[in-house]
């Protein structure tokens, strides 16, 4: 098994959390990772997804690009 290094300020907050809620702190830091790589899958899934549409000429119109940036102006 490959060894990964951890910053000790992150070990630490792990080992305070598995105490905290009273749980093992390998299962803390599996649930961790196997959040982080849900959420990265998904959002490498959709950039693809884009990626394809612009492959396939499917762009926002004029109009729905100006009312974006309307929306959101600051």
């Amino acid at each position: 098994m490959n060894q990964v290094a951890v910053s000790p300020e992150v070990l630490r907050q792990f080992h305070q959390l598995a105490e905290e809620m009273h749980r093992p702190e390998a299962e803390i830091i599996n649930e961790a990772l196997a959040g982080y790589l849900a959420a990265d899958r998904h959002y490498v899934e959709v950039l693809r997804q884009r990626i394809a549409a612009a492959d396939r000429g499917e762009f926002a119109s004029d109009a729905e690009v100006n009312d974006f940036f309307t929306e959101h102006r600051t």
